[in-house]
């Protein structure tokens, strides 16, 4: 099986090309450098050279607050781009995987929510990204969508390595303590992914570590594996300030994922740990 990877130079396409390395199935890396998504000539003359088996689309515009003044780009970005792959992969008859967010939904109240429920974005990040889903799903009847949260990876910026860095100079930090949602660790969500292109198990899904968490715990549990000692203050959404709006309740049900004979992801507590020991072998050299 040939597989391609959008997105490569991010913290999900990395670790999915790494993934399936080791699986011994040939992964095909892309980035803006290889094409442009929001191209179509350029989409589809890359794609049909490279002939893959399948597409796992990882890249996409996740500046959440620059896209608040930047909707056009990040329009151009999140759904004009996967609808130039959907219509590729339908030409030429192979399955896509699009990742997606918990920004489709509206972040209120505090059920969990599942794959079939009414979507409502707050603002344009979250409506870019459903416009991508839409896209993909009235072009292809072979998609996965994978809906994630709270993201951190090695290769790559994230809310751990800015807590770390932070914690280096500061001793106390204001954090949200508002905002529950569940992380995401790129190397266990990329193994979840290269099972899942491998089957005909196509839909929405919805997919994160186990566990939920406010970023302020999120935060306290960073620097007590690091050792550092920093106190996290909480404040609130609207205390804190941001351009964008985020999303209170980012709780979403993974039951689908087990429904349909998948594993679901480790416990997020466990993810840091690992993560943490990946940090340090990498500032080691290992």
């Amino acid at each position: 099986m040939k597989i391609l990877v959008t997105g490569v130079k991010g913290q999900l396409g990395y670790d999915v090309m790494k993934e399936l390395a080791r699986r011994g199935i040939e992964g095909i890396g892309a980035d803006i450098d290889e094409f442009d998504i929001t191209d179509p000539a350029a989409t589809r003359d890359f794609i049909t050279a490279a002939a893959p088996d399948a597409v796992i689309h990882c890249s996409a515009y996740t500046a959440v607050d620059k896209a608040e003044d930047n909707e056009e780009l990040c329009y151009r970005v999140n759904a004009e781009g996967p609808g130039n792959i959907a219509a590729v992969c339908k030409d030429l008859d192979i399955k896509m995987l699009y990742i997606s967010t918990d920004y489709v939904f509206p972040g209120d109240g505090e059920a969990y929510y599942k794959p079939e429920d009414a979507t409502g974005p707050a603002g344009a990040y979250g409506r870019t990204k459903l416009a991508g889903e839409q896209k993909v799903q009235e072009i292809l009847d072979r998609y996965f969508i994978v809906r994630i949260s709270w993201v951190f990876g090695i290769n790559g910026s994230n809310f751990i390595k800015t807590m770390l860095r932070l914690g280096e100079t500061h001793d106390t930090l204001t954090v949200v303590d508002d905002q529950i949602g569940s992380p995401t660790y790129t190397a266990d969500l990329a193994v979840l992914l290269a099972d899942m292109i491998q089957t005909d198990k196509y839909g929405i899904y919805h997919a994160t570590n186990e566990g939920i968490c406010s970023w302020a715990e999120f935060a306290a549990a960073i620097f007590e594996n690091a050792g550092m000692q920093v106190k996290i203050i909480p404040v609130t959404t609207e205390e804190y300030g941001a351009k964008a709006p985020r999303p209170k309740n980012s709780r979403m049900s993974k039951d689908k994922l087990e429904e349909n004979g998948f594993h679901r992801l480790p416990s997020w507590q466990d993810a840091l740990a690992r993560y943490m020991k990946e940090l340090q072998a990498e500032r080691e050299g290992k």
